[in-house]
C-alpha cells in the first residue's frame, strides 16, 4: 500500500527545514513500500488596504492577482519538487487559498495522507499567543492524521501522533 505525505511549505527556509529529513524519514519509517509526497503551499486569503477618503477599506485581490499568486507557487513547488523527484520520489504538487491550517486539514483529508510532516517557526511566549501556530492549529484540527514537527533551526521535536505512531503507521499498511 502507497503512503501518503503531505508537506506543507510556505516558501521560506524555516517552511523548508522539513526538507533534508523528509528522505531519512521516507527510506527509515516507510522502507519497501511506496510513499507519495505531496508538496502542498496554502496562499492566505489576501486583502490590500485602500484609502478611501478618512477610511481604510480592504478589498480582495482580483481573480488574475490571485492566479498569478498560485502561479507563482506552483513554479516554487515544482522548483522544490526537482531535487526530490530526482532521487525517485513520487511527488506531487498542491496549490490551495485559505485559511493555512484548514486548508492543510482538507488537502490530508483529501488525499487520503497518512503523515503531515511540517516545519515550525518555533516561537514561544507571548508571539506564539498572539499569533499562534500552524502546526499547532493543524494537530488541533485534525486529530487521527499523524503529524512530525520538525523545528526550523534543527532541533527535531518530539513527533506530534495524536493517534498511533510511526511503526504503527508502517505495520498496518
Amino acid at each position: 500500500m502507497e503512503k501518503v505525505i503531505l508537506v506543507p511549505l510556505d516558501g521560506t527556509a524555516v517552511g523548508e527545514a522539513i526538507l533534508p529529513k523528509l528522505e531519512d524519514l521516507i527510506l527509515k519509517y516507510v522502507p519497501g513500500t511506496k510513499a507519495e509526497v505531496i508538496l502542498l503551499r496554502v496562499n492566505s486569503i489576501v486583502n490590500y488596504d485602500v484609502l478611501t477618503h478618512d477610511k481604510r477599506a480592504q478589498l480582495p485581490y482580483s481573480e488574475s492577482d490571485q492566479k498569478q499568486l498560485d502561479s507563482e507557487a506552483s513554479a516554487y513547488l515544482e522548483k522544490v519538487a526537482e531535487p526530490l523527484r530526482a532521487k525517485g520520489f513520487n511527488v506531487i504538487t498542491m496549490v490551495k487559498t485559505g485559511t493555512v491550517a484548514e486548508e492543510i486539514v482538507n488537502a490530508a483529508r483529501e488525499t487520503s495522507t497518512n503523515l503531515i510532516a511540517m516545519s515550525t517557526h518555533n516561537r514561544s511566549g507571548v508571539i506564539r499567543w498572539a499569533i499562534g501556530s500552524v502546526a499547532d492549529k493543524v494537530i488541533r484540527l485534525e486529530g487521527k492524521i499523524p503529524v512530525l514537527a520538525v523545528q526550523a533551526n534543527g532541533n527535531e521535536q518530539s513527533p506530534v501522533i495524536p493517534m498511533g505512531s510511526l511503526q504503527s503507521l508502517v505495520k498496518h499498511s
